[in-house]
């Protein structure tokens, strides 16, 4: 369920990001006050392209923010690491002892054998 909401909200976002960034290549947008004092946002209606190098600096820009939140993330996990390790030792350990013991359980205390038992068989 959670899975669910993330994935709509990552596709929302990711939706949104390239629909912004389609608008910005297609019209290059100029702000306008109104008599009102707000502010209109309309499309430039002109034959402007984007330059290649402007778009080359758009994606510049949109991989270096990846780079940046990949770098974080790397550093979040490499610090997080020893944690992980720890744990999955500590589970480790957990595991040996029930093994252990339960092999110990078994050679101390054996199961009866079917002649001590008594009854029909």
């Amino acid at each position: 369920m959670m899975n669910e909401a993330q994935d709509q909200q990552q596709s929302r976002v990711f939706s949104e990001l390239s629909s912004l960034i389609h608008g910005i290549l297609k019209y290059p947008s100029s702000c306008n006050s109104s008599s009102s004092g707000s502010m209109v946002v309309e499309p430039i209606q002109s034959n402007r392209q984007v330059s290649a190098a402007g778009f080359a600096s758009l994606l510049l820009g949109v991989s270096l923010a990846l780079m940046l939140c990949g770098s974080v993330t790397f550093v979040i996990g490499f610090i997080l690491m020893p944690w992980v390790l720890g744990i999955v030792l500590v589970f480790y350990l957990v595991g040996v002892v029930s093994a252990l013991s339960s092999f110990g359980r078994a050679f101390l205390y054996p199961p009866p054998s079917p002649k001590q038992i008594p009854g029909d068989f």
